[in-house]
């Protein structure tokens, strides 16, 4: 069930004792940038995938986290990194003032010359990287084809199956208990069989990807979170929709990053793990 990022949880990519090498950050923006494909993948506004905040010029060490939250560059400038990559980055609320928790964190990330790089739809759909993908191959499915079209992408990954629905959920139950997360579904899965699976990680559930769901002959549509309307939608649709936790759905991306910076350019790399219960 496990892949090598997430092996790595709560853990710093091995050094072997030698100096860890000095990249210049507009190297590994660059790799970034095209590995993700960051400039043509459509986002919300508040996304502002790329480079976020940028550093005196180099990067040492990185950190890898879900959201740009207070703890996470607290603990990221702990572990002394240069560097900082989330899923969820800094403007999600849009323009406002840099008072009270903004301005602490935009004090702390400057004071400590940490750069904070930001990857959202860009990372979710992404085929190696991707949040779905991964969240798929961790749990033994084997995706055919996207999911969940916004705009001129999918975000999302579904493919075939024949197997009681139970098992799928007992082994989504067991990687979001991993991560701090619980599962519900929203129709019991006993007694069913899943023959065609769909996963959207984070806010998957919505009425567009229920919808979806329908007219593409989903059975099991695995998400981090939706709406309350979607269950309800969902149980009159015969839908089993499963709930696995937007935090714990969408980890694996931002440390398969982590690894790639690792394999790319030699810099050692740690997972910030603060679930947010959600």
């Amino acid at each position: 069930m496990s892949t090598p990022a997430t092996d790595r949880i709560l853990t710093a990519a091995s050094e072997n004792g030698s100096v860890p090498p000095s990249v210049p950050l507009r190297d590994i923006v660059s790799a970034l940038d095209a590995e993700l494909r960051t400039r043509d993948i459509p986002d919300y506004p508040g996304a502002v995938n790329g480079l976020q905040v940028a550093n005196p010029g180099t990067v040492h060490r990185v950190a890898v986290a879900v959201d740009a939250s207070r703890a996470a560059i607290a603990e990221a400038v702990v572990s002394g990194a240069d560097l900082l990559i989330v899923h969820h980055g800094l403007f999600w609320s849009g323009v406002q003032p840099l008072v009270g928790i903004p301005y602490e964190k935009f004090r702390s990330i400057l004071g400590s010359g940490l750069a904070v790089y930001a990857s959202h739809l860009p990372l979710d759909l992404h085929a190696e990287h991707g949040n779905n993908v991964r969240l798929a191959q961790a749990l033994g499915l084997t995706p055919d084809g996207g999911f969940a079209r916004f705009k001129t992408v999918d975000i999302g990954v579904t493919g075939t199956a024949n197997e009681p629905t139970d098992d799928v959920v007992h082994r989504v139950q067991a990687f979001s208990a991993r991560y701090g997360g619980s599962v519900r579904t929203s129709i019991p899965a006993q007694g069913r069989r899943t023959h065609r699976w769909a996963i959207c990680t984070g806010g998957g559930a919505s009425s567009e990807t229920l919808r979806e769901a329908r007219d593409r002959g989903v059975d099991t549509l695995i998400v981090g979170e939706g709406p309350h309307h979607t269950t309800v939608d969902a149980i009159e649709h015969d839908l089993c929709v499963v709930y696995a936790g937007h935090y714990a759905t969408e980890t694996l991306g931002v440390q398969a990053l982590g690894a790639f910076l690792e394999t790319r350019f030699g810099l050692p790399w740690t997972f910030l793990h603060l679930p947010t219960g959600s």
